[in-house]
């Protein structure tokens, strides 16, 4: 096994992570109650406040609107369970050893649940964990693979112990509970239920609500929306990427699954709307920190056989936004960052301590328009199981690597990649043409190559060596239109007369 990490050198703090048991603190009556919404497999242009014109996500458009909207939201790792596990520890996928899907996380790591119950806060979980590996099955979740979390209801595989209309979830001792009614419904019922229990405790409570929609139903290959919500939305929009790559697609591609997809997301956006319903109506919606967001996205077998595990915008740019104390009016963070950025950021919100392991940086410094000079340019993203890779995403430029020889279900990374891929967000922002490999855009990849080194590094990977695209000539391809060589500061405006 190649490229795995090396201990001790993933944090970008000084102290070692720590390793005691997570305890109970005492209550922090003035903390903010925290809530995390975390969908599955929802790209971020399902939603209004990104220029889809479907209309199903009214509710996340308010709250992005009003709160803090994160506009180019990138997920660590573009498949279930290492994604989960960055969201719950703060750390890259590889770091916490949890590179593809069937594996469990470093036992030993402080957790997102772990630090808010030492700082006093009661946690809930409920829906999909999907970070037990084999120890509970598909459904119920020994106690010790709950990273900090006391009050439970969930299932390892939720797709597995459900379908649309047939919930069942497993309980603190493993025993199964059905919930009536829509899947995301019952969830949702159940975060209300949570919320009018705890929500006048003496303690804060730290909710994390993990839905499954709109991931398709594994078994069938569909997208089982609420009768009549796929035929409402079917054929009412379809994103360019999509357009200019379906028909290369298999098993119906994006045709035969986005009207359910739209359908389900739009009944997640339901959901919202009733449970910040619920926020109001006990007077909780100041005190309480509410964000949004998704493992990854889809590109419905435009870009591999399945629907993610791609550098892809369409794989990796999910919906981010945040809502309560320290978010309301916090306007848009513009830059690109990453989904692991969200653990520090809760705990910041919070006032609960950050771990020295968290390999997170803070959103806080970026809300109502702010700056973090030290933040780098670009986020890291790692791909397993379809292949090994490696990309790096800045505000206009998406630069991808692969390892051709690296076996991507057993080994977490690898000593040599190639160049696969590089898009300019800023032509092409659905990622139509590659231009990895163009004599005119050399200088690009060479200066995203190293950003690229330095991040695996800081995530605590070996350096590796990447080598160049094949050269190859673009025609009429350049990083920037002529007119930026010819000579503009001086240059007189054209309603300005000529001097003598």
């Amino acid at each position: 096994m190649t490229g795995a990490p090396r201990p001790g050198t993933a944090s970008p703090h000084a102290d070692a992570p720590h390793t005691e048991a997570p305890h109970i603190g005492a209550p922090h009556t003035e903390a903010p109650h925290v809530i995390v919404v975390l969908t599955d497999q929802q790209r971020w242009d399902t939603t209004g406040v990104h220029g889809n014109p479907a209309d199903v996500t009214p509710e996340f458009d308010r709250m992005a609107r009003a709160g803090t909207h994160v506009e180019h939201a990138i997920t660590p790792q573009p498949v279930c369970a290492p994604a989960r596990a960055a969201l719950q520890t703060g750390r890259w996928p590889t770091a916490t050893g949890v590179f593809r899907n069937g594996l469990a996380p470093d036992r030993e790591l402080p957790t997102l649940a772990s630090s808010f119950l030492a700082a006093g806060y009661t946690t809930g979980y409920l829906g999909k964990w999907h970070l037990a590996a084999e120890a509970g099955g598909d459904g119920p979740v020994p106690a010790a693979y709950r990273m900090g979390y006391t009050h439970w209801l969930a299932s390892e595989l939720l797709e597995f112990t459900s379908d649309a209309y047939r919930t069942v979830l497993h309980d603190e001792d493993g025993e199964p509970v059905r919930l009536p009614g829509y899947r995301s419904d019952a969830l949702f019922d159940a975060a209300i239920r949570f919320v009018a229990d705890h929500g006048e405790d003496e303690r804060p409570f730290l909710l994390f609500v993990s839905l499954l929609e709109p991931h398709h139903q594994n078994a069938t290959g569909d997208h089982p929306a609420p009768e009549g919500y796929a035929e409402r939305y079917a054929g009412t929009w379809l994103p360019p990427d999509l357009a200019a790559l379906a028909h290369g697609a298999s098993d119906g591609g994006p045709h035969r699954h986005l009207g359910g997809y739209l359908g389900q997301v739009k009944r997640l956006d339901e959901g919202l709307g009733r449970l910040r319903d619920a926020l109001r109506s006990m007077g909780l919606t100041d005190r309480t920190v509410l964000a949004w967001t998704s493992d990854h996205g889809s590109h419905f077998r435009t870009r591999n056989d399945e629907f993610k595990r791609s550098a892809h915008e369409a794989s990796v740019r999910v919906p981010l936004a945040l809502t309560g104390p320290g978010f309301t009016g916090g306007g848009r963070i513009r830059r690109p960052v990453s989904t692991l950025d969200l653990v520090p950021t809760l705990m910041e919100a919070a006032g609960v301590p950050v771990p020295a392991s968290v390999q997170g940086r803070s959103l806080l410094p970026l809300v109502g328009g702010g700056d973090d000079p030290g933040r780098p340019e670009e986020v890291f993203i790692q791909i397993s199981e379809s292949h090994v890779g490696r990309a790096v995403r800045t505000a206009r430029w998406k630069y991808a690597v692969r390892a051709p020889e690296a076996d991507p279900w057993n080994e977490p990374g690898a000593d040599r990649y190639t160049e696969s891929e590089l898009y300019d967000l800023d032509a092409d922002p659905y990622e139509l043409t590659n231009l990895a490999g163009l004599t005119s855009h050399r200088q690009v990849a060479e200066a995203l190559r190293e950003a690229l080194l330095r991040r695996m590094e800081h995530a605590g990977e070996k350096r590796p060596v990447i080598e160049p695209a094949p050269e190859r000539a673009g025609a009429a391809r350049g990083t920037d239109p002529e007119v930026r060589a010819l000579p503009w500061e001086g240059v007189r405006l054209g309603h300005h007369g000529r001097t003598t």
